[in-house]
């Protein structure tokens, strides 16, 4: 199923980056190799993860030297720098601050830079940054590199089918973020974006404890499958939650990962109103609240997937 995280590209482009994701695989001999073996995908590549740290200023000043007089051609990042694509030398240089499984993204973007043929003669260096690796990044080679490293992670259509056979809830993305290597919250938006069922997550950050008993967690991306897009559109979600709201009140506090099962009610596009069903998970970087509803499946389907410790 298309993602609709990456709604920048066209139909017919997703269905090529999905080809070369595809053909990154097998040529690497990882298809259906779980988790997926992203080194091996960089080899194949022909492209070298180096050592040196991409947040080291005098590095970015030796890699912007380097290009000469083509500061034209080096696409300058936006914020923080993540990561840089060295073109012509084939070397991909990542934040090594980051968490591992973020740096496991962060070498699979780079990566299509080099793979996607019509990317890889464009720019002399790649500078990618918290901007460039945002689904609303409007640069469009930076969707198509994201576009990549998810469809490589997650293998094309495997993770979905994979998915589709367990019960709903938010123990399948947890559990299958073990299998395939990704991080929870790179599985989680996929889980959704990719699911037929309609299903929603709001992705909080952490939770800021105000005056009293008094919390509020800023509203950071919503992401949903394109049944739910179909049928609800585009929610107008508040900026923040506090737990004066429905969602509020869901989020976990203290040392609860888990928020335990509710019920909250959404109106369709046609003025329908809908009985959704809500769990939430907090790590240490967010919360998510998972939503789905329930006129298409049963309650007894529903959050049956075993919960893991993380």
């Amino acid at each position: 199923m298309r993602n609709p995280d990456f709604v920048a590209i066209s139909d017919e482009q997703y269905l090529a980056i999905q080809k070369h994701a595809r053909a990154a695989l097998e040529k690497a001999g990882c298809w259906g190799v779980l988790p997926t073996q992203i080194d091996e995908v960089m080899r194949a590549a022909k492209v070298v993860v180096s050592s040196e740290d991409a947040l080291s200023p005098t590095f970015l000043d030796k890699i912007r030297y380097s290009a000469g007089k083509a500061r034209a051609v080096l696409k300058s990042a936006l914020s923080k720098i993540l990561g840089v694509f060295d073109a012509g030398a084939r070397i991909a240089y990542i934040d090594r601050a980051v968490i591992a499984v973020r740096q496991a993204y962060l070498k699979l973007h780079e990566a299509g830079h080099a793979i996607l043929p019509w990317q890889r003669d464009v720019y002399q260096a790649f500078e990618d940054c918290e901007s460039t690796l945002s689904p609303e990044c409007s640069e469009a080679f930076d969707h198509e590199a994201n576009a990549f490293a998810s469809e490589v992670m997650f293998q094309v259509e495997r993770f979905t089918d994979e998915a589709a056979g367990h019960d709903f809830g938010i123990g399948v993305p947890l559990k299958l973020s073990k299998t395939y290597g990704g991080s929870i919250y790179a599985t989680v938006r996929r889980y959704v974006s990719t699911h037929h069922r309609n299903c929603s997550v709001l992705v909080l950050n952490p939770t800021e404890m105000i005056s009293g008993d008094g919390f509020k967690a800023e509203l950071r991306r919503v992401v949903s499958s394109q049944t739910f897009l179909a049928k609800f559109g585009n929610l107008a979600w508040p900026a923040q939650f506090t737990p004066d709201h429905e969602i509020g009140k869901l989020i976990p506090l203290g040392k609860r990962k888990m928020s335990g099962k509710n019920t909250i009610g959404l109106t369709d596009l046609n003025g329908l109103r809908h009985e959704c069903l809500v769990e939430a998970f907090k790590t240490n970087y967010q919360t998510f609240i998972l939503i789905v509803d329930v006129k298409a499946m049963t309650s007894a389907t529903f959050f049956s997937s075993p919960v893991l410790a993380h």
